[in-house]
């Protein structure tokens, strides 16, 4: 599935009505390039969990934990370079024993760590405000 966002407000709504849709248990993989809206669209995924604490990236933090609807791991791996690295900070735990949604940021930094099933979302900066989602679910 592919979906085309025109400014900041379409994306968080995108992002709101997906994880209205989201079953838990579910790990979502965000894939893009710095600037292309990860944490934007964390901040509209988290709305729509219904979870009303200001979402902030976890870049220095690598794991922020939200109660909502559903709970939700929402995980930075961007100061990583392996799945060993994860592995070492226990993060498998939250993998094995997942009871919410696992949102990922920067995953393609950590390959290996997931096993199916899993959706996966890359997102494309076409322009400033203009973002391209593509989501595909890895069985």
């Amino acid at each position: 599935m592919e979906k085309i966002t025109n400014n900041r407000d379409e994306t968080l709504n995108f992002a709101e009505n997906l994880a209205k849709q989201i079953v838990a248990p579910k790990i979502i993989v965000l894939s893009g390039d710095l600037g292309a809206g990860k944490t934007t669209f964390s901040k509209g995924f988290a709305k729509g969990l219904g979870i009303s604490e200001t979402i902030t990236s976890p870049t220095f933090t690598l794991l922020n934990e939200y109660s909502g609807d559903k709970n939700l791991y929402h995980f930075d791996m961007y100061r990583l370079s392996s799945k060993e690295e994860a592995y070492e900070l226990g993060f498998e735990n939250y993998f094995e024993n997942n009871d919410g949604i696992i949102l990922v940021e920067w995953a393609e930094n950590v390959k290996g760590l997931f096993t199916p099933p899993y959706l996966k979302i890359l997102i494309e900066k076409i322009d400033e405000n203009k973002r391209k989602f593509t989501l595909e679910e890895i069985v």
